[in-house]
C-alpha cells in the first residue's frame, strides 16, 4: 500500500510519519533549518503485518502544491493530517480538492498536536472536518486524534492503516509497464537510478524501456521494489530503477518524464478530458484559458478548449480539450489536475478519455458522442460508438496505447471485423464494412452512367468519386476484396462493373467508320492523328478523343502519343516479332527494320511498347535489342 500525507503547513505530516514509523524521511538541509517540508518525502516501513508500506510525505506550503501534486500520483491512502489548533486551513481544503480530483477513494484522518488544546477544542475540529468531507466521496473518512510527540493515538491509528492495508486491492498487472519519474539521482557505482510509482504493467532486470518524452531507449540494470532488491516489480509499487542507455547523463532526466513499455511511447499535445469545474471557484471558466496541466508527476503549461460552449460554471462538468505546450504521456483514465496560469491555485481537473485528440473536427455531435462513450471505463464499452463514427475505421495499435490494452485482453463482439491495409490493421463494424463495399459499386454504377462512353476509372479517380473521405489505403483493400469477389473487373488501369461495355454515340460510330479504313491502310505506318484531322477535315481534338475511346475498347493501342495502331496490327506485328525471336535467339534493330519496312525509330518505339504491355513476356526469353553500328550512324528514314 501506498500512503500520501496531505494538509496545510506546520500541521505535523513529517512528525507523524516518523511516530507511526520510527523512521526520518530525508530531510534536505534547507528543510532542516526552515522547519518546513519543502519536497517530497518517502519512508518505507513494516507497520506490523510483515509488509512494506510506502509513506509519501508532501510539502504543505501553498507555494509548494506543485510538489505535492507530483507525490499524490498514484497513491492508494490518503492521510489527511488537520492540527486540531488550527482547524481547517487554506491548504486543507485545497489537498482535499487535489485528492478527490485524482480519483483517491480511501482516506483515514489524523487530527494532530491534541496535546496543546483542551478537550473541547478537539471535538471542534472533529466536527470541522466531518463537514469538510461531508459532501464529497471520502465523508466516510475515518478521523484519529493523536499527539505525535507523547505517542497518544499512535498505535490505534497504526491499526487503522493495517486494516486499510489489508483492505487495499491490489492494483492489475495487466498492461504494458509505465511510470511517472519523481526523483532521479545519480549512485556511486551504480550510476543513473529514477524512482517512482508504478501506474501498469510489470518490469523485469535486462527489460529495455523508453524515457518519455525524449524517446531514449534504455535498460533496466536493476530495481527495487518496495525498498527491496527484486527482479520484478509491478503496478502499485514504489519502484527505484538503475537504468543505463547510450550516453545517458542525469541531467537529461526530469520530473514528469516516464519510463514506459515501448508499445505506449506516443507523446502527444492535445488531451481530450472529462473536466470538473470546482465548486469553491469565484469565476467561470473561459474556453481557451491558460492553466497548469499536472498529469503524473508532468506539470505542463497549456490552455484549454472548452467543446460544449465557451463557458464553464463553478461546479460544473464538460469535455473540453487540453493544448499542451510539450509534450505528455497520458491514456485513457488517468487523472490530473488544473491549476491557473499563476500556479497559485487549483482550479479543478478531470479524466483523460482520449491521450490523441483530433485537432479538426472536435466539435461536431459525431466527436461529443464519442467523448462520450469514453467516459466509460472499458474499451469494449465505447468501441461501439467509436466504430459508428470512424469513418476510417480504427486502428488497434491506437487503442492498445489509448487505454493500454493489449491486444491479447481485448473481448470484442464478432460483428467486428479486422482489416489488413499497407498501412497496418483496421477495426470496422461489419455491417459498415459491407456498407462501403455497396457504396463503392453505386458509385462504379453511377459512373458508368453519367460516362458510357468510357470504360471507368482507374483507382485513384474512382475513390475520389465514389469514396472520397476513405483513406487510400483503406478503398485499396476495400476494392482488392471486390476484385478478388469479381465484383468489379479491370481491364488494364481501368475499373468496371462486370457487364459494362463502352458504349459509343451514333457521332463517335459515323466517324469510326469514316477513320478506320485509313488505320488499315497505313498498315505498320498509319498515320497520326493531325493527319487522320486533316484528311478527314475533321477538328483534331475531336479524332484524338475519338481514338482514346477506341483504345480504352481494346480496339486500338496508343503506342505513343497521337499514334494508335488497330488492335489486329499489332497482333501481326507481334507475330512477326516473335519470329524474328524464335530465328535469332534475339531482335536485332536492323533485322526488325527490315522485316516491317518502317523507319529504326518507330521500330524500336513499337518493341519498347509490346514490353510496356507484355507481348515480349510472352514470348519466352526477355527481349534483346542489339543495336548496328552502321545503321546507328544513318538518319532515320
Amino acid at each position: 500500500m501506498i500512503v500520501g500525507t496531505a494538509g496545510h503547513i506546520d500541521h505535523g505530516k513529517t512528525a507523524l510519519l516518523q511516530a507511526l514509523t520510527g523512521l526520518q524521511g530525508d530531510r534536505r538541509p534547507a528543510e532542516r533549518e526552515r522547519g518546513i517540508t519543502i519536497d517530497l518525502g518517502y519512508l518505507h516501513a513494516d507497520l506490523g503485518n510483515g509488509q512494506t508500506t510506502a509513506f509519501i510525505d508532501v510539502p504543505g506550503h501553498e507555494r509548494f502544491v506543485h510538489n505535492m501534486l507530483a507525490g499524490a500520483c498514484g497513491i492508494d491512502l490518503l492521510l489527511l493530517v488537520v492540527a486540531v489548533d488550527d482547524g481547517v486551513m487554506p491548504q486543507t481544503r485545497e489537498h482535499l480538492a487535489i485528492a478527490e480530483l485524482l480519483g483517491i477513494r480511501r482516506a483515514i484522518v489524523a487530527l494532530t498536536k491534541i496535546d496543546r488544546v483542551l478537550p473541547e477544542r478537539i471535538e471542534e475540529a472533529r466536527a470541522e472536518v466531518t463537514a469538510l468531507l461531508a459532501s464529497g466521496p471520502l465523508a466516510s473518512a475515518a478521523i484519529y486524534p493523536v499527539a505525535s510527540p507523547s505517542g497518544e493515538g499512535i498505535a490505534a491509528l497504526r491499526q487503522a492503516l493495517l486494516a486499510e492495508s489489508a483492505a487495499v486491492a491490489a492494483r492489475s498487472g495487466e498492461g504494458y509497464f509505465r511510470l511517472p519519474i519523481d526523483r532521479a539521482f545519480n549512485v556511486a557505482g551504480a550510476g543513473v537510478v529514477v524512482t517512482g510509482t508504478a501506474f501498469a504493467g510489470r518490469v523485469r532486470v535486462g527489460d529495455e524501456l523508453v524515457l518519455s518524452p525524449s524517446g531514449r531507449t534504455v535498460r533496466v540494470r536493476g530495481l527495487q521494489a518496495s525498498n527491496r532488491e527484486a527482479e520484478i516489480a509491478r503496478a502499485g509499487q514504489r519502484v527505484a530503477l538503475n537504468i543505463a542507455g547510450e550516453r545517458l547523463a542525469l541531467d537529461q532526466l526530469h520530473r514528469g518524464d516516464w519510463l514506459l513499455s515501448s508499445a505506449l511511447f506516443a507523446p502527444s499535445i492535445r488531451l481530450d478530458i472529462d473536466l470538473q469545474l470546482l465548486p469553491s471557484e469565484r469565476h467561470e471558466l473561459t474556453h481557451w484559458t491558460p492553466v497548469h496541466v499536472h498529469l503524473g508527476a508532468q506539470d505542463v503549461t497549456g490552455r484549454v478548449a472548452l467543446l460544449e460552449g465557451t463557458s464553464l460554471a463553478p461546479g460544473q462538468r464538460g469535455f473540453a480539450q487540453l493544448l499542451l505546450n510539450a509534450p505528455a504521456h497520458a491514456v485513457h483514465g488517468d487523472h490530473l489536475v488544473l491549476r491557473d496560469q499563476s500556479a497559485q491555485r487549483t482550479l479543478g481537473g478531470g479524466r483523460v478519455l482520449d491521450p490523441f485528440a483530433p485537432a479538426r473536427n472536435r466539435r461536431t455531435p459525431e466527436r461529443l458522442a464519442q467523448l462520450d462513450a469514453l467516459r466509460g471505463s472499458s474499451l469494449e464499452t465505447a468501441l461501439g460508438t467509436l466504430l459508428a463514427s470512424a469513418g476510417n475505421g480504427l486502428d488497434p495499435q491506437v487503442l492498445e496505447r489509448q487505454f493500454n490494452r493489449p491486444r491479447t485482453g481485448w473481448a470484442l463482439p464478432d460483428s467486428i471485423v479486422e482489416i489488413a491495409t499497407k498501412l497496418g490493421p483496421r477495426l470496422f463494424d461489419e455491417a459498415r464494412w459491407q456498407a462501403l463495399g455497396q457504396t463503392l459499386l453505386d458509385g462504379l454504377a453511377r459512373f458508368h452512367a453519367e460516362q458510357p462512353d468510357e470504360l471507368g476509372p482507374d483507382r485513384d479517380r474512382l475513390r475520389r468519386y465514389a469514396l472520397p473521405d476513405l483513406e487510400r489505403p483503406v478503398f485499396i483493400t476495400l476494392l482488392e476484396q471486390a476484385l478478388a469477389g469479381d465484383t468489379v473487373q479491370a481491364s488494364g488501369p481501368w475499373l468496371h462493373l462486370p457487364d459494362h461495355q463502352v458504349q459509343l454515340s451514333e457521332q463517335d460510330e459515323a466517324m469510326r467508320t469514316r477513320l478506320w479504313p485509313l488505320l488499315l491502310a497505313g498498315q505498320f505506318d498509319p498515320p497520326w492523328v493531325r493527319d487522320l484531322a486533316g484528311e478527314l477535315a475533321v477538328d483534331e481534338g475531336a479524332i484524338r478523343l475519338l481514338l482514346r475511346k477506341l483504345a480504352r475498347l481494346g480496339l486500338l493501342h496508343q503506342v505513343v502519343k497521337d499514334l494508335f495502331y488497330p488492335d489486329a496490327t499489332i497482333r501481326q506485328l507481334a507475330t512477326l516479332a516473335q519470329q524474328l525471336q524464335d530465328e535469332n535467339g534475339l531482335i536485332a534493330a536492323a533485322a526488325w527494320r527490315d522485316c516491317i519496312g518502317i523507319g529504326r525509330k518507330r521500330s524500336v518505339q513499337l518493341l519498347e511498347y509490346f514490353d510496356r504491355i507484355g507481348f515480349t513476356r510472352r514470348m519466352g526469353n526477355a527481349r534483346k535489342i542489339r543495336e548496328d553500328s552502321a545503321l546507328a550512324q544513318r538518319p532515320p528514314n
